[in-house]
């Protein structure tokens, strides 16, 4: 692996860290320390193996660790004040960041099944390895976090449950 072979996949890093990360700043930082580790470990990395998967894995790592990070290090949150407002005739926009909102809410594990799914066009089989998880883990993540993502942005009742017959 070389610098040229990760280069191509740094739009798609790039935009999985701003749906993971939420905000350019930090997605930035998250790029860089995911390429910084992926040049640091390339000797881990399998030629023939998926290069992306492997990156969005390290990513994946990268991620949980700052979260955790942050657990144990809170910052103080910016008041509602100093954000910047949304014109509201702009309705693609406002669905933008409705749908950013939603994602947020996703718990860390269904945000990053369902963006390396849905946004990134992984495979389940794909997505598995990144995550370290098996299939069908990805797969009742990805359907729950379709479901709350469903019922955030529209408002809707969850779909009702299935009773255990005997």
């Amino acid at each position: 692996m070389n610098p040229e072979q990760l280069a191509i996949h740094i739009p798609r890093l790039r935009r999985y860290a701003r749906a993971l990360a939420g905000d350019q700043s930090a997605a930035d930082d998250l790029v860089q320390d995911t390429l910084e580790r992926a040049l640091n470990k390339r000797h881990l990395w399998r030629p023939g193996s998926d290069l992306r998967a492997w990156l969005f894995a390290i990513m994946h790592n990268v991620f949980v660790n700052q979260l955790r990070g942050r657990q144990a290090h809170p910052e103080e949150a910016l008041d509602d004040d100093a954000l910047p407002a949304v014109a509201p005739s702009d309705g693609a926009r406002l669905e933008i960041t409705d749908l950013q909102s939603a994602l947020a809410v996703l718990p860390p594990e269904q945000r990053a099944v369902v963006l390396l799914v849905g946004l990134e066009q992984l495979s389940y089989a794909e997505a598995s390895r990144a995550l370290g998880i098996p299939i069908g883990t990805v797969m009742s993540r990805l359907f729950r976090g379709r479901e709350r993502l469903r019922i955030l942005t529209t408002g809707a009742q969850a779909a009702p449950t299935l009773k255990v017959v005997k």
